[in-house]
Parts: C-alpha cells; sequence; structure tokens
C-alpha cells in the first residue's frame, strides 16, 4: 500500500490546459457576457423601448399618416365665416 501512494504523483501540467486557462475561459467568459448584454437589450427593446415614442421618431419606426389641416381649423375663422355668412343675407 505504501508503494502506491508513494507512486502517486499530482498531475502534471499539459499543454491543453494552459490552453484552456489561458485561451478558452477568458473567450467563453467574454462570449457569455457579450449574450447576456445583447439578451437585455433585445428583451428592453421588444418590451419597453419600441414604445417610446422618441426612440420611434429615431429610429423611423413611427409612420404617422399626414392628414391635412381643414381650411378652418381654427375657431376665429369658423366664426368669421359664419359672421360673414349672416352679413351676405341680411343685405348690409
Amino acid at each position: 500500500m505504501e508503494s502506491y501512494l508513494s507512486s502517486y504523483s499530482p498531475k502534471s501540467v499539459t499543454y491543453v490546459d494552459y490552453l484552456k486557462l489561458l485561451l478558452l475561459r477568458p473567450i467563453l467568459a467574454i462570449s457569455f457576457a457579450f449574450s447576456m448584454i445583447l439578451l437585455g437589450w433585445f428583451l428592453a427593446w421588444k418590451l419597453v423601448l419600441v414604445h417610446v415614442p422618441l426612440v420611434q421618431e429615431i429610429c423611423g419606426l413611427l409612420k404617422k399618416p399626414v392628414k391635412p389641416k381643414p381650411v378652418t381649423h381654427r375657431r376665429l375663422s369658423r366664426f368669421y365665416s359664419g359672421t360673414n355668412a349672416n352679413n351676405s343675407t341680411s343685405g348690409w
């Protein structure tokens, strides 16, 4: 039994272990963080930002139909057009 323990040595570090430690783990960590940022942005866009009028205007998402203004769109123009009609019928 003693010979078994003396022959046991800790695993030596190989080239693959260095590759995992120095390249693979940072790449995976950065890609995970980037994917979380993208997921958060996508959710914020779909749930909140699409409904904000300023963002809609900036991104060109808001397509308001342009209604032409009527000729008599103010109170004063309606008032004076009514008085002109009354004056022409009364004969002044």
